[in-house]
């Protein structure tokens, strides 16, 4: 079939009117597959916004969920023993790169595999095994460092000024997690001269012994090490430190809005939106290994004064004045 040249002028006429729709509709570039394994539970709001703090910072950077980015997202659910799975799936998808929010997630992608690039939010540095030091880790991990020594020595400095006749303070840590948390805790510790009674809690099933160990060993106090467990059942562990008069300290910035007395630790949602950074870098052909791994710069301090006065405690205006948060 022939067409004169009005019918021509005319298709043509539709065909350009059509291809900025067409350009709208279609993805810029090329479409960047990007694994993100979660600690806690789709229905948490600490990782609700942690999740929500990463893809805003990527989005920032431009790349957008049916874009050019797909984005496959695993939860833990606060279970750790989910995480070996759910990293063998993220690897079997042969995602571009795998972005972890914990200490257990990064682990589990580390044995998963040694060539996918992956973005930790909260890196356990000291599981890293780095060759070549922070500046530049070597290997398929960089991101952002979960904590340091400062950091840990804060959280008993704060502690024992909130709490000044705290000379005895009992651990709680998760061993599954497969770090030197509990040295790290412990020198800490005994450079403020506390005793610590280090335990270990694998699951829920463990807390109320844990707790009646503590209590019967003559504890002050209570250090909660960062873990999934903490993020996950923040309510329950708070209501059991009240229970038994224990006060309590996390790193956890849920911990004192659930009802715990103190927290005290880099801002994890920032440290999300941080991550976004190394994702991007990689995307545009960066290696992991050349990466410096970075310290945490924001840090926040919580006080629940409702749980202090539960717990018959005065927190100090010294303490107070220095808090980014005061629930009463």
């Amino acid at each position: 079939m022939r067409l004169g040249t009005v019918g021509l002028v005319a298709i043509l006429g539709v065909a350009l009117l059509a291809a900025p729709f067409a350009a709208q509709a279609q993805p810029i570039g090329m479409v960047r597959h990007i694994g993100v394994l979660m600690g806690g539970g789709r229905n948490s709001v600490t990782s609700s916004v942690n999740l929500a703090a990463l893809l805003d910072g990527l989005a920032e950077l431009g790349y957008r969920d049916a874009h050019n980015a797909r984005f496959d997202i695993r939860w833990s659910e606060g279970d750790v023993e989910r995480y070996p799975a759910l990293a063998v799936e993220l690897v079997r998808l042969r995602v571009d790169v795998i972005v972890t929010s914990d200490v257990a997630g990064t682990l589990a992608v580390m044995t998963a595999t040694r060539t996918i690039p992956v973005v930790g939010a909260s890196l356990p540095v000291a599981s890293l095994r780095l060759t070549r030091g922070l500046a530049r880790p070597g290997g398929n991990v960089t991101g952002l460092a979960l904590q340091n020594e400062e950091l840990i020595a804060k959280r008993y400095q704060l502690l024992r000024e909130a709490v000044p006749h705290a000379s005895r303070v009992a651990l709680l840590y998760n061993p599954r997690l497969g770090t030197s948390i509990p040295d790290d805790f412990t020198a800490a510790a005994r450079s403020q001269g506390i005793e610590t009674l280090v335990m270990e809690t694998r699951s829920t099933a463990d807390f109320n012994r844990v707790f009646k160990e503590a209590v019967t060993w003559g504890a002050h106090a209570m250090m909660l090490a960062p873990s999934p467990i903490v993020t996950q059942h923040a309510g329950q562990l708070a209501a059991l430190a009240v229970s038994h008069r224990l006060p309590t300290m996390s790193g956890e910035t849920v911990f004192a809005a659930a009802g715990g007395l103190m927290n005290y630790g880099a801002s994890i949602s920032d440290s999300h939106r941080r991550a976004a950074i190394y994702v991007a870098k990689i995307l545009k052909g960066a290696k992991p290994a050349d990466l410096p791994i970075e310290q945490p710069t924001k840090f926040e301090l919580v006080i629940n004064l409702k749980t202090a006065k539960a717990l018959g405690l005065t927190i100090p205006p010294s303490v107070l004045l220095r808090a980014d948060q005061v629930i009463e």
